[in-house]
Protein backbone atom coordinates (compact mmCIF):
# COMPACT_ATOMS: atom_id res chain seq x y z
CA UNK A 1 0.00 0.00 0.00
CA UNK A 2 1.01 3.65 -0.70
CA UNK A 3 2.36 5.47 1.88
CA UNK A 4 -0.17 8.05 1.14
CA UNK A 5 -3.35 5.30 0.65
CA UNK A 6 -1.60 4.14 4.42
CA UNK A 7 -2.59 7.55 5.87
CA UNK A 8 -5.77 8.04 4.45
CA UNK A 9 -6.74 4.65 5.41
CA UNK A 10 -5.50 5.10 9.23
CA UNK A 11 -7.57 7.84 9.13
CA UNK A 12 -10.60 6.53 7.72
CA UNK A 13 -10.17 4.20 10.83
CA UNK A 14 -10.25 7.25 13.22
CA UNK A 15 -13.70 8.82 12.07
CA UNK A 16 -15.41 4.60 11.45
CA UNK A 17 -13.91 3.68 14.94
CA UNK A 18 -15.86 6.99 16.48
CA UNK A 19 -12.46 8.16 17.58
CA UNK A 20 -13.23 11.16 15.16
CA UNK A 21 -16.67 12.38 14.91
CA UNK A 22 -18.75 14.66 12.49
CA UNK A 23 -17.70 18.02 13.60
CA UNK A 24 -14.30 16.76 15.52
CA UNK A 25 -11.28 19.08 15.08
CA UNK A 26 -8.39 16.88 13.87
CA UNK A 27 -5.10 16.90 15.82
CA UNK A 28 -2.22 19.40 15.48
CA UNK A 29 -0.53 18.17 12.12
CA UNK A 30 2.89 17.03 14.28
CA UNK A 31 1.30 15.15 16.75
CA UNK A 32 -0.83 13.57 14.55
CA UNK A 33 1.49 12.62 11.99
CA UNK A 34 3.93 11.19 14.96
CA UNK A 35 0.85 9.21 16.43
CA UNK A 36 0.71 7.57 13.41
CA UNK A 37 3.71 7.19 12.42
CA UNK A 38 3.65 9.40 9.42
CA UNK A 39 5.69 11.94 7.31
CA UNK A 40 3.91 15.18 7.59
CA UNK A 41 3.73 14.99 4.17
CA UNK A 42 2.58 12.08 3.81
CA UNK A 43 -0.35 12.89 6.47
CA UNK A 44 -0.98 16.58 4.14
CA UNK A 45 -1.64 14.70 1.30
CA UNK A 46 -3.63 11.99 2.83
CA UNK A 47 -5.80 15.35 4.07
CA UNK A 48 -5.68 16.96 0.77
CA UNK A 49 -6.92 14.10 -0.42
CA UNK A 50 -9.91 13.24 2.32
CA UNK A 51 -11.00 17.08 1.74
CA UNK A 52 -11.73 16.51 -2.05
CA UNK A 53 -13.94 13.88 -1.48
CA UNK A 54 -15.67 15.91 1.41
CA UNK A 55 -14.90 14.07 4.35
CA UNK A 56 -12.22 16.92 5.70
CA UNK A 57 -12.65 20.28 5.94
CA UNK A 58 -9.41 21.94 5.81
CA UNK A 59 -9.99 25.55 7.44
CA UNK A 60 -6.90 28.00 6.57
CA UNK A 61 -5.49 29.49 10.22
CA UNK A 62 -8.27 27.29 12.16
CA UNK A 63 -7.71 23.56 11.64
CA UNK A 64 -8.84 20.47 9.68
CA UNK A 65 -11.89 19.54 11.20
CA UNK A 66 -13.99 16.06 10.24
CA UNK A 67 -17.27 17.45 8.05
CA UNK A 68 -20.80 16.29 8.44
CA UNK A 69 -20.35 13.39 6.82
CA UNK A 70 -24.39 13.74 5.34
CA UNK A 71 -24.60 11.91 2.40
CA UNK A 72 -25.13 15.07 -0.13
CA UNK A 73 -21.53 15.85 0.65
CA UNK A 74 -19.93 12.43 0.38
CA UNK A 75 -21.75 11.56 -2.72
CA UNK A 76 -21.10 14.81 -4.22
CA UNK A 77 -17.70 13.31 -5.96
CA UNK A 78 -19.53 10.77 -7.58
CA UNK A 79 -21.77 13.46 -8.77
CA UNK A 80 -18.56 15.33 -10.32
CA UNK A 81 -16.93 11.70 -11.94
CA UNK A 82 -20.49 11.16 -13.67
CA UNK A 83 -20.35 14.69 -15.36
CA UNK A 84 -17.50 13.15 -17.74
CA UNK A 85 -19.86 10.44 -19.11
CA UNK A 86 -20.06 9.92 -22.95
CA UNK A 87 -23.04 9.61 -25.07
CA UNK A 88 -22.87 5.42 -25.17
CA UNK A 89 -23.24 5.64 -21.20
CA UNK A 90 -26.08 7.48 -21.27
CA UNK A 91 -28.32 4.05 -21.59
CA UNK A 92 -27.09 2.77 -18.54
CA UNK A 93 -27.43 5.95 -16.39
CA UNK A 94 -31.48 5.31 -17.32
CA UNK A 95 -31.25 1.88 -16.74
CA UNK A 96 -29.94 3.06 -13.34
CA UNK A 97 -32.68 5.35 -12.60
CA UNK A 98 -35.44 2.92 -13.88
CA UNK A 99 -34.39 1.07 -10.96
CA UNK A 100 -33.88 3.93 -8.02
CA UNK A 101 -36.60 6.32 -8.93
CA UNK A 102 -39.52 3.92 -8.93
CA UNK A 103 -38.61 2.64 -5.43
CA UNK A 104 -38.17 6.28 -3.99
CA UNK A 105 -41.78 7.37 -5.76
CA UNK A 106 -43.07 4.54 -3.93
CA UNK A 107 -41.29 5.60 -0.66
CA UNK A 108 -42.66 8.79 -1.35
CA UNK A 109 -46.17 7.79 -1.23
CA UNK A 110 -46.11 6.36 2.00
CA UNK A 111 -43.87 8.91 3.76
CA UNK A 112 -44.17 12.26 2.35
CA UNK A 113 -46.04 14.92 4.32
CA UNK A 114 -49.55 16.16 3.37
CA UNK A 115 -47.54 19.76 2.65
CA UNK A 116 -44.93 18.12 0.63
CA UNK A 117 -47.87 16.53 -1.27
CA UNK A 118 -49.36 20.43 -2.09
CA UNK A 119 -45.75 21.51 -3.44
CA UNK A 120 -45.45 18.33 -5.56
CA UNK A 121 -48.63 19.52 -6.86
CA UNK A 122 -47.38 23.20 -7.13
CA UNK A 123 -44.56 22.40 -8.87
CA UNK A 124 -46.94 21.14 -11.80
CA UNK A 125 -49.08 24.21 -11.83
CA UNK A 126 -46.27 26.23 -12.34
CA UNK A 127 -45.23 24.77 -15.92
CA UNK A 128 -47.18 26.83 -18.76
CA UNK A 129 -49.43 25.85 -21.02
CA UNK A 130 -47.26 25.54 -23.68
CA UNK A 131 -43.66 25.07 -22.18
CA UNK A 132 -40.46 25.07 -24.00
CA UNK A 133 -38.29 21.69 -23.95
CA UNK A 134 -36.69 23.93 -21.87
CA UNK A 135 -38.90 24.80 -19.34
CA UNK A 136 -40.18 21.09 -19.15
CA UNK A 137 -36.82 19.71 -18.04
CA UNK A 138 -36.67 22.05 -15.87
CA UNK A 139 -39.95 21.22 -14.25
CA UNK A 140 -39.12 17.58 -14.33
CA UNK A 141 -35.76 17.49 -12.80
CA UNK A 142 -37.33 20.12 -10.30
CA UNK A 143 -39.94 17.01 -9.80
CA UNK A 144 -38.50 14.49 -9.62
CA UNK A 145 -36.06 15.80 -6.61
CA UNK A 146 -38.74 16.74 -4.83
CA UNK A 147 -39.72 13.02 -4.82
CA UNK A 148 -36.51 11.94 -4.23
CA UNK A 149 -36.48 13.90 -1.10
CA UNK A 150 -39.75 12.74 -0.02
CA UNK A 151 -38.81 9.52 0.07
CA UNK A 152 -37.38 10.14 3.45
CA UNK A 153 -34.07 8.60 2.26
CA UNK A 154 -30.99 10.95 2.31
CA UNK A 155 -28.67 8.66 0.42
CA UNK A 156 -31.38 7.89 -1.76
CA UNK A 157 -32.47 10.52 -2.92
CA UNK A 158 -28.31 11.97 -3.48
CA UNK A 159 -28.07 9.19 -5.96
CA UNK A 160 -31.08 10.01 -7.81
CA UNK A 161 -29.87 13.62 -7.59
CA UNK A 162 -26.03 12.61 -9.10
CA UNK A 163 -27.95 10.86 -11.78
CA UNK A 164 -29.73 13.90 -12.98
CA UNK A 165 -26.84 15.42 -14.93
CA UNK A 166 -26.21 12.52 -17.32
CA UNK A 167 -29.63 12.28 -18.27
CA UNK A 168 -30.60 15.56 -18.59
CA UNK A 169 -29.59 15.77 -22.17
CA UNK A 170 -31.69 12.93 -23.30
CA UNK A 171 -34.74 14.29 -21.86
CA UNK A 172 -33.80 17.52 -23.99
CA UNK A 173 -33.19 14.98 -27.37
CA UNK A 174 -36.43 13.56 -26.89
CA UNK A 175 -38.35 16.81 -25.97
CA UNK A 176 -36.89 18.27 -29.31
CA UNK A 177 -36.93 15.40 -31.56
CA UNK A 178 -40.07 13.14 -30.62
CA UNK A 179 -43.96 14.14 -31.47
CA UNK A 180 -45.90 14.29 -28.07
CA UNK A 181 -43.06 13.55 -25.54
CA UNK A 182 -43.72 16.71 -23.66
CA UNK A 183 -47.47 15.86 -23.19
CA UNK A 184 -46.70 12.39 -22.41
CA UNK A 185 -44.32 14.11 -19.63
CA UNK A 186 -46.85 16.16 -18.19
CA UNK A 187 -49.96 13.14 -18.02
CA UNK A 188 -47.48 10.58 -16.38
CA UNK A 189 -46.20 13.35 -13.49
CA UNK A 190 -50.03 14.06 -12.94
CA UNK A 191 -50.55 10.18 -12.69
CA UNK A 192 -47.38 9.46 -10.53
CA UNK A 193 -48.25 13.05 -8.44
CA UNK A 194 -51.79 11.72 -7.64
CA UNK A 195 -50.48 8.17 -7.36
CA UNK A 196 -48.34 9.75 -4.22
CA UNK A 197 -51.36 12.03 -3.21
CA UNK A 198 -54.22 8.85 -3.27
CA UNK A 199 -51.05 6.94 -1.11
CA UNK A 200 -51.15 4.28 -3.50
CA UNK A 201 -46.92 3.31 -3.62
CA UNK A 202 -47.37 0.24 -6.24
CA UNK A 203 -49.36 2.42 -8.60
CA UNK A 204 -46.62 5.67 -7.95
CA UNK A 205 -43.99 3.24 -8.50
CA UNK A 206 -45.77 1.77 -11.80
CA UNK A 207 -45.87 5.37 -13.05
CA UNK A 208 -42.65 5.70 -12.58
CA UNK A 209 -41.42 3.25 -14.44
CA UNK A 210 -43.38 3.99 -17.26
CA UNK A 211 -41.85 7.55 -17.08
CA UNK A 212 -38.42 6.59 -16.99
CA UNK A 213 -38.63 3.74 -19.21
CA UNK A 214 -40.09 6.00 -21.87
CA UNK A 215 -37.00 8.20 -22.25
CA UNK A 216 -34.97 4.82 -22.44
CA UNK A 217 -36.67 2.85 -24.85
CA UNK A 218 -36.85 5.88 -27.03
CA UNK A 219 -33.38 6.46 -26.82
CA UNK A 220 -32.22 3.08 -27.61
CA UNK A 221 -34.48 3.46 -30.59
CA UNK A 222 -32.71 6.37 -31.65
CA UNK A 223 -29.14 5.41 -30.98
Amino acid sequence: MAVTDAAIDRIKQMITSGELAPGDRLPKEADLAERLGLSRNSLREAVRALALINVLDVRQGDGTYVTSLQPHLLLEAMSFVVDFHRDDTVLQFLEVRRVLEPAATAMAAMNMSDEDVKELRAILDALPDEPTVEEMVTNDLRFHRHIAAGSGNPVLCSLIDSLSGPTTRARVWRGLTQEGALDDTREQHVMISDAIAARRPDVARAWATVHVAGVEEWLRRTL
